[in-house]
């Protein structure tokens, strides 16, 4: 609980005091968000500075490692694999900013190329699931305490919730500070369900004690992070995460749910990041079937609720709302 705690507050702190140098650092070079079509009023966002998400990687880099737990796992450790997925994730989100804002390319990256990266990160990651002795191919089913083996379709199969869950983060990302209060909360979950474990002598033999430490420290890592980001990302925003905070954020949730075997509780913890992704592609479907018919406004749906006349604050505490009663459900479902 210690080592959480202080992740926390180092987290957040380090968010806090290099935020307004990465801004001013940011908006020297011209590294401005372009906003083509989004919600209503969005124009008036234009040329907001990009990238802020490097002052939540740089907390969650720097408080994960400071606290760690003592003891050593090696190879095995859960710290790099968190780190990893995060950090590479990252990378690509990082490099389709760049294109945007140094190429003056508004697609960045081709769609080929992100996901040419996503998938490399996603199968690596996938394949060191599945070797590590703490983690292997079975995945706890929350309620009702019980496990499903995969075999070798573990590999595949969270290969690709790993390439949905960083592009669903991604999707969420579109409103001011939505993105950043979802995983505070969501991240908040994982810090308890790991507590419980630790608590817990049952669930420290079923999940595993050692991982739970250290993926608990990584939680709250990444809530500090996501704290601190928020003071310069609410509404009105002085600066987005982009793609470069966006995967960040979406990677490493990910890799804590598959690394405590639990990836199914991501439709609870993460279930409006998923609702985003599932809105775009239910709007596209349905768009094609019907020859230009649409069931949204506008996707993703936060944007749905935009035309409908609901605030960005409005929209960011409702989402927030959902997101903490179903991390509940979540933490009280491995009990």
């Amino acid at each position: 609980m210690y080592r959480m705690i202080c992740a926390l507050l180092l987290s957040a702190g380090i968010a806090l005091v290099t935020g307004p140098k990465l801004i001013a650092y940011l908006k020297k070079l011209h590294f401005g968000q372009t906003i083509y079509e989004l919600g209503p009023a969005h124009q008036k966002k234009q040329g907001t500075p990009v990238m802020g998400g490097l002052m939540m990687a740089a907390g969650i880099v720097v408080s994960s490692l400071a606290f760690h737990p003592r003891k050593w796992e090696g190879a095995w450790d859960f710290i790099l694999p968190l780190l990893a997925v995060s950090l590479l994730s990252m990378a690509v989100g990082f490099a389709d900013d760049w294109i945007k804002a140094v190429k003056k390319r508004h697609d960045g990256l081709s769609p080929w190329q992100k996901i040419a990266g996503q998938v490399l990160v996603a199968a690596a990651f996938s394949v060191y699931c599945y070797f590590n002795p703490a983690v292997g191919s079975r995945i706890r089913i929350p309620f009702f305490h019980a496990e499903w083996d995969l075999g070798i379709f573990y590999i595949p199969l969270m290969t690709l919730l790993t390439i949905f869950i960083v592009n669903s983060s991604n999707l969420q990302d579109g409103l001011d500070g939505l993105l950043g209060t979802v995983t505070a909360v969501s991240s908040s979950a994982w810090a308890m369900i790991s507590l419980l474990i630790l608590a817990v002598p049952s669930l420290g033999a079923v999940f595993g004690a050692d991982g739970a430490r250290v993926t608990g420290v990584f939680a709250m890592s990444m809530v500090g992070a996501c704290l601190g980001f928020l003071r310069y990302n609410r509404y009105p925003a002085k600066t987005f995460m982009g793609d470069t905070g966006s995967m960040l954020l979406g990677g490493g949730t990910v890799a804590m749910a598959m690394l405590l075997r639990l990836p199914l509780l991501l439709l609870l913890t993460f279930f409006t990041p998923v609702m985003s992704s599932v809105s775009v592609i239910l709007q596209r479907y349905y768009f094609k079937l019907t020859h230009g018919k649409r069931i949204f406004l506008m996707s993703p749906i936060h944007h749905h609720f935009e035309k409908k006349g609901y605030s960005e604050t409005q929209i960011v505490s409702m989402y927030a709302g959902v997101t903490l009663v179903l991390s509940l459900i979540a933490v009280l479902s491995i009990l």
